[in-house]
């Protein structure tokens, strides 16, 4: 796709983008950090839910 700018003001976002002013040093992800978040969450809500229905008499 052809850019919509004139060749200078492209070349002035080129380095603008260059310079590393919008970019961020993250952490790395993850994943088995929040697959036991995720776990841990349902387990919670599942043993709430299990409490309620004991205590109402469903179970």
């Amino acid at each position: 796709m052809p850019s919509k700018l004139y060749p200078e003001d492209q070349a002035r976002v080129d380095e603008y983008l260059k310079t590393g002013v919008n970019s961020v040093e993250r952490k790395p992800f993850r994943m088995w950090t929040l697959l036991g978040v995720i776990v841990l969450v349902m387990f919670a809500l599942g043993g709430v839910s299990l409490m309620l229905a004991r205590m109402e008499g469903v179970i």
